[in-house]
């Protein structure tokens, strides 16, 4: 039996990968500041640390006797990361750093997957972005995201730590708080038109985005930690199918059984117009099974939704 660290481990993503290292017999530990996390989204059995995954104590302390790190905290938000630039620095890249330096002070060679994002491209000249695209954010969270790669290769090439670095495309999914200013458009969308609300869209509903199922990115954190590699790899998570969020909105309309009440809000400034990867890296190394269809993942996202509110 491996037991595993998961930095964020009570946040979405993360909660559902401690399920899925649960369920095949593994032990986990969970390194948690709560700030978007919750207790409730832990099963039984996990060892939760209450702590700053930018505190070197407790980030060593959580890495004591561990087989491995998934490194899922930060905070996700590019707004966030206008308004409070220092701080979404000081948890996205200082607690990466932090996570290599405390395998670091152990003296080991503990591998670590982390998340890194799709925010790292920027703008990208051309879609679908292959992970040889040039990177160059127009965020500070993408910047951090790059920086946590720049960071993982130090780790690799001069600490000898095995780093696995993973660009998560819109990821969604049952446990994505719609009311959490750091959602994403699905979980809005999904509780609003559930309801028979009105919802908004930004801009003339024509941006496209790609949109992976939370499974599916667990199954990429899961493979992606049996590589082992020597030379800290990138990888895209991500499904290569585009859809606008004009279509989004109809397809989650037809879903739930509601009529659309769609306004058109003014666009977000800076927003990206087209954005959605190419997976045929990750599937040829990682050997990833076929993606959740969007259809599929989001009427499991509203049964949830319906489970939750009974």
């Amino acid at each position: 039996m491996s037991t595993w660290l998961v930095t964020g481990g009570a946040g979405f993503i993360g909660s559902h990968l401690v399920e899925a290292l649960l369920a095949r017999g593994d032990s986990v530990r969970v390194l948690d500041d709560l700030s978007t996390g919750h207790r409730h989204n832990l099963p039984p059995g996990v060892t939760l640390i209450v702590g700053d995954v930018a505190d070197p104590d407790a980030v060593g302390q959580a890495m004591q006797g561990v087989d491995g790190c998934f490194h899922l905290a930060a905070i996700a938000s590019v707004e966030k990361g206008i308004t409070d630039w220092l701080g979404t620095h000081r948890a996205n890249l200082t607690g990466t750093i932090t996570v290599f330096d405390a395998i670091r002070r152990q003296g080991g060679r503990i591998p670590v997957v982390y998340a890194s994002s799709a925010a790292v491209y920027g703008d990208a000249a051309s879609v679908p972005i292959g992970e040889t695209e040039p990177c160059r954010p127009l965020s500070g969270y993408g910047a951090d995201k790059y920086g946590c790669e720049l960071h993982a290769r130090v780790a690799s090439h001069v600490h000898g730590i095995p780093t696995v670095g993973l660009r998560f495309f819109n990821v969604y999914g049952p446990r994505q708080d719609p009311k959490s200013p750091y959602s994403g458009v699905i979980s809005i969308f999904c509780e609003r038109i559930a309801a028979g609300m009105a919802i908004t869209i930004n801009g003339d509903g024509g941006q496209t985005r790609d949109f992976v199922y939370v499974a599916d990115v667990v199954a990429a954190l899961l493979a992606a930690m049996a590589l082992r590699p020597a030379d800290s790899p990138v990888f895209n998570v991500c499904t290569g199918r585009p859809t606008s969020v004009a279509a989004l909105a109809a397809l989650v309309a037809d879903l739930a059984g509601r009529p659309l009440d769609a306004r058109n809000g003014p666009p977000r400034a800076g927003e990206i117009r087209h954005s959605h990867g190419l997976p045929d890296r990750a599937n040829a190394v990682l050997g990833l099974p076929d993606r959740v269809t969007l259809g599929d993942g989001l009427a499991r996202v509203l049964h949830w939704m319906t489970e939750a509110t009974r």
